[in-house]
């Protein structure tokens, strides 16, 4: 059996922002992912939005990580040079009597620390996007864009060059508790790994891990969403988002950094990982943006890809908040739970709180 000082556990946004955090705090952290590459499952497979902190309870981690993270997020991309677009988005009411939602959701943004929401007549908004219907609209000018793999490219970077290495295709099969340690097994012929601490970042995957430490974990949930792209010409500017739904924040439209519009999530709950879009889903799609956008082109939706929302709470339920989890010294091991999001835009500010918190172990 090996030693070392500590392990994060995922290569997805969260696992390379905590392990750059534990490097430059002077830390030697070994990254573990089983994939043959850095965010190969929910960091590569989302919306790539910049939130605002908007939707939150307030006093959640959601709220608080966002708010903070969107500021750090916006201030390290324009450090080092990871492509991103301070876009603006704009949530909208398509008829009068989803105008009350709007105000609901402005009032939560207020407590929650986000003071730059405009809320607009249809025709304010008409003047903004020309295409747009609706009968208000709430602007969000902090909401942005990123490429998320320039992003963890950047990340990883700096984690290695503060002393971080990473194991690609290294999948653990166990995990045991030893004398203020945690022992880590694996599906290959590397020996097992001791380490003083263990960051469980393994986003779908961090319960059963978790539960494998004999440590209390929620349930995992599955939520599938797809996404269609348009071909052709986008002629909005900015985010659209209509009112949320339940599960998720409805069929909305983002663009990408090259200007690539495309539509969704939607919410599916599945039982095991599934990445296909079914193209018979179009045509609920058409439905769902022809509330505002009535004149998109018949034909113009093509299936695009699908990602997979790490949900600890089910159908039904109340959407749960982030839980990142303390270790002790008996069990140094930090757990991370329902990092969905706005994990990219708050990674960041949970990167900060994770190596506080190794610190305090360090410290106990």
């Amino acid at each position: 059996m090996e030693r070392c000082d500590s392990v994060v556990i995922g290569a997805g946004v969260i696992g390379l922002a905590v392990a750059r955090a534990l490097a430059m705090s002077g830390r030697e952290p070994i990254i573990i992912e089983r994939q043959s590459m850095f965010g190969m499952e929910t960091s590569s497979r989302n919306s790539e939005v910049i939130h605002a902190g908007i939707y939150y309870p307030q006093g959640s981690n959601k709220a608080r990580l966002c708010v903070a993270g969107r500021k750090k997020l916006y201030e390290y991309c324009r450090e080092r040079h990871v492509g991103h677009r301070q876009c603006g988005k704009l949530i909208v009411a398509p008829g009068e009597d989803d105008i009350p939602r709007l105000e609901g959701i402005a009032a939560r943004a207020q407590a929650n620390g986000v003071n730059d929401l405009v809320l607009l007549s249809g025709e304010e908004t008409k003047r903004m996007e020309p295409t747009l219907h609706c009968a208000a609209a709430l602007h969000s000018p902090s909401t942005g864009i990123i490429d998320v793999h320039e992003l963890m490219l950047s990340l990883l970077g700096d984690a290695e060059m503060a002393g971080a290495v990473i194991a690609y295709n290294t999948e653990i099969s166990n995990v045991t508790r030893g004398d203020g340690e945690i022992i880590l097994s694996f599906s290959n012929e590397a020996p097992d790994l001791a380490a003083r601490l263990v960051v469980n970042c393994a986003g779908h995957d961090a319960p059963r891990l978790a539960r494998r430490a004999g440590l209390e974990a929620p349930t995992a949930f599955l939520a599938k969403g797809s996404y269609f792209t348009l071909s052709g010409k986008c002629p909005f500017r900015q985010l659209i988002y209509p009112t949320p739904e339940p599960g998720g924040l409805g069929v909305h439209l983002t663009l990408d950094m090259g200007g690539q519009a495309r539509f969704g999530p939607d919410v599916e709950w599945v039982d095991a990982p599934n990445y296909n879009v079914d193209a018979a889903k179009a045509e609920k799609f058409y439905k769902s943006v022809q509330r505002w956008w009535p004149d998109i082109p018949e034909g113009s939706l093509v299936p695009g890809y699908a990602g997979l929302r790490p949900k600890i709470a089910g159908p039904g339920e109340p959407d749960a908040d982030f839980q990142i989890i303390p270790g002790t010294r008996q069990a140094p091991m930090i757990n991370l739970f329902g990092i969905e999001s706005p994990g990219i835009t708050s990674a960041l500010a949970i990167a900060e709180e994770v190596e506080e918190m190794a610190g305090e172990l360090a410290d106990a």
